[in-house]
């Protein structure tokens, strides 16, 4: 017994993977019960983040092919990936791509913490697909092996989709941090490191996103043969809405509203109403814009006002959003912006168009 009270236990190194975390090498070491208990209860921790990541609908299809319900992950990169294109990541070795089985691999709490850190296939494809040529096809599901490999080492080893500013080179003697991570670590400790005039309770912002409703075209009927339309915008506890058109399928709003941007944010929730003067107002449709591929777009590049009008980004239209078609992050006139076409859900007809722009606190 210890002086604790707790009987010390020696544990040799085992070949089964399942508890391969608790041992540091082939020689045997010494653990109190307690420590091996923190030990199994971080890794069940670590495994239950990574489900959750992984439960987005983002993450639910391969970030390089597009093929469903991926199992395995690179992170350092912060992307999931499916089995065929997780052969190519293996053959760029482990200073390019860190390949784990979400499954059946134990990961470390920096693993974790790396996949976390980048959000998941939406954000890091926003950076490493930023400017895929016009005309140029990623691989499908059912592409081969060649074509696979020529698509994935332009995208992580060679970078040629990414800002020419950013791409970074790597030697093969250690594994370096991706650069989707260092994107979002910069950006975290610069918004950290200062206090935003911007608070409510314990809230912390870090921008503000305006929104431009455009228009919407091809709205459902509600009342007798039209509807009077308006939009409601909602980003965490916040809710803004437009102003009512009355008798009108197609809509002009060409109306600006704003959110603030907690720290902690989700997608931006968009819900279509008919204004009724007697009776509850009817639901015409909704859908969620995920605003994370523009900040992070807008925070590799820094200033916009230092360059001239480029595209920085792109959100990619997929079965489990919304988009039309997909979606460009552009620098304008010194400003980040966003078109967004989307396909209201939940609904017989309806689309709506909306121009997003951010806002650094510090703008």
């Amino acid at each position: 017994m210890t002086r604790m009270g707790f009987r010390k236990v020696t544990v040799h190194a085992c070949q089964s993977r399942s508890i391969s975390p608790l041992f540091s090498s082939s020689l045997s070491s010494v653990f109190t019960l307690p420590q091996i208990a923190v030990t199994i209860s971080s890794n069940f921790t670590g495994k239950r983040r990574l489900k959750d990541l992984l439960s987005k609908a983002e993450n639910r299809v391969c970030a390089d092919c597009g093929a469903q319900d991926p199992k395995w992950a690179s992170a350092n990169i912060g992307v999931f990936i499916c089995l065929k294109c997780c052969g190519v990541h293996r053959s760029l070795g482990t200073h390019i791509s860190k390949v784990l089985s979400v499954t059946l691999d134990d990961w470390s709490d920096e693993d974790v913490d790396s996949m976390m850190e980048v959000g998941g296939n939406a954000a890091a494809n926003a950076i490493y697909e930023a400017f895929i040529p016009e005309g140029y096809s990623k691989p499908g599901p059912d592409a081969g092996h060649a074509d696979r490999l020529k698509f994935i080492r332009a995208k992580y080893e060679l970078q040629e989709f990414l800002k020419p500013s950013l791409r970074i080179v790597s030697g093969k003697s250690s594994l370096q941090p991706s650069l989707s991570s260092r994107l979002i670590n910069s950006f975290q400790s610069s918004t950290s490191s200062k206090k935003s005039d911007t608070s409510e309770g314990m809230i912390e912002f870090i921008g503000v996103l305006k929104i431009k409703v455009v228009k919407g075209t091809n709205l459902a009927v509600r009342d007798m043969l039209s509807s009077d339309p308006y939009v409601l915008l909602m980003l965490g506890q916040q809710t803004v809405q437009s102003s009512v058109i009355k008798s009108n399928l197609n809509p002009v709003w060409n109306e600006e509203l704003m959110l603030s941007v907690p720290q902690r944010y989700g997608p931006l929730r968009v819900q279509v109403y008919d204004h009724d003067t007697f009776s509850a107002d009817d639901i015409m449709g909704e859908a969620e814009v995920d605003i994370q591929p523009l900040i992070t777009s807008a925070m590799a590049y820094g200033d916009p006002g230092m360059f001239g009008d480029m595209q920085i980004g792109k959100w990619l239209k997929s079965h489990d959003n919304a988009l039309i078609a997909d979606s460009t992050i552009n620098i304008v006139e010194g400003r980040v912006k966003q078109d967004v076409d989307l396909k209201l859900q939940n609904v017989e007809s309806g689309e709506l168009n909306l121009e997003l722009e951010w806002m650094p606190l510090d703008q």
